[in-house]
């Protein structure tokens, strides 16, 4: 992520608490080097869970050391896939329409798209979505429902895929046109993610606990979709809140998250809208989440042996980002042929999303560090994830 300014920052907290450099890498446990990089303006960008590490040993949340920087992009996509996506949001694809558009016949685009989401087929949605959003933009008020979730669904795969100006713009449009307030809190939920992925950590906590109130239900009558909006809030603002190192109010978000995920005795997944699939199931992957930010691989693993993830495909970012963080702590316990297995693993099962995972890089980055020879396959996976050995 973008680090403007926060090398300045890291240096007056430091002072402020009376460390020296050396003394912060040791209690953050990262390089020297690093913090002389970050002081010094040699380096501009750092991992979030990385600013979490400074942050927890200055005793600050993770925001002190990066408000006012707020990059709305990514500094390494490859915007020129999603161009047409970006012209179709901004009102810019002008083909001719053979008929007016109907809401049904939205509704079954988005609905015959539907596997290409879940299965991340990005380059099939770069073309897929364009004509989609231009007939979605053409339906007149009576088309506001199905225009909210198509939006919402644009935006859930740019943020996904990093295109985050593009991303909030989705989002936003989506929430002016959704049809209810499950709805709204749903598209909420996706945008609190885009927050936190631009390490607007703040603000994803105050917007998602805001919402949360908003749609807390009654548990002796709530739905399954009333719970599963309402824990999918929850584990948005503990995601937030453990990476601004606020463990306490993490851990709090994601107990109530689970208590939904209970009373609805089962994982949730509503036919046509995977977005939604929730319940104990995505809870303790979440929970994981939160362990690997925290620097604890050994309950990383003890958790991940209890998660049958094989029993259940959720999305990509649920699934697969749980499988990343298994190879993480597998990394950092030196399981060097483990974590890459895992690899392997995900490259198998969704190589479209795995080749845009700056996290994936990271991990058999440090496994490559951590060898003195690759193995043939070692080799040909870094020519896939565009890493240079």
């Amino acid at each position: 992520m973008g680090t403007r300014n926060i090398g300045q920052r890291l240096q007056e907290w430091r002072k402020r608490r009376g460390l020296t450099q050396r003394e912060l890498a040791a209690l953050a446990g990262v390089s020297l080097s690093l913090v002389r990089k970050l002081e010094q303006g040699e380096r501009e960008d750092a991992r979030l869970e990385t600013l979490r590490k400074f942050a927890s040993a200055l005793n600050v949340s993770t925001s002190a050391l990066i408000e006012r920087s707020h990059p709305m992009t990514s500094p390494a996509t490859d915007t020129g896939q999603w161009e047409s996506v970006r012209r179709a949001l901004h009102g810019l694809e002008t083909d001719e329409i053979a008929e007016s558009p109907t809401s049904d016949g939205v509704a079954r685009s988005l609905a015959s798209a539907m596997p290409l989401f879940a299965g991340d087929r990005y380059s099939q949605l770069a073309a897929a979505l364009p004509p989609m959003l231009r007939d979605a933009a053409a339906l007149g008020r009576e088309g506001r429902a199905v225009r909210a979730r198509v939006l919402h669904h644009t935006g859930w795969l740019l943020t996904q895929t990093r295109q985050f100006e593009l991303a909030d713009l989705a989002l936003r449009r989506a929430l002016d046109d959704a049809s209810d307030r499950l709805e709204a809190a749903a598209t909420i939920n996706t945008l609190a993610w885009l927050l936190i992925r631009q390490g607007r950590l703040s603000e994803a906590i105050g917007l998602a606990a805001e919402w949360a109130d908003e749609v807390e239900p009654r548990m002796s009558r709530a739905t399954v979709a009333e719970l599963s909006t309402w824990g999918w809030l929850l584990v948005r603002l503990s995601a937030a809140a453990v990476r601004d190192n606020r463990p306490g109010e993490a851990e709090d978000a994601i107990r109530l998250a689970r208590t939904a995920a209970v009373a609805m005795g089962g994982e949730y997944a509503p036919a046509g809208d995977f977005l939604r699939a929730f319940g104990p199931l995505t809870v303790a992957m979440k929970r994981t989440e939160n362990a690997m930010v925290e620097d604890k691989p050994d309950q990383v693993l003890a958790m991940a042996q209890r998660i049958p993830v094989g029993d259940l495909r959720p999305t990509s970012n649920n699934r697969n980002r749980h499988l990343l963080d298994v190879a993480k702590a597998r990394v950092q316990l030196r399981q060097h042929a483990e974590a890459f297995e895992v690899l392997q693993g995900i490259r198998h099962e969704a190589p479209e999303w795995m080749i845009k995972q700056h996290y994936a890089r990271d991990i058999f980055g440090q496994i490559v560090a951590r060898r003195r020879t690759l193995t043939p396959d070692m080799r040909e996976f870094a020519d896939f994830i565009q890493l240079p050995v």
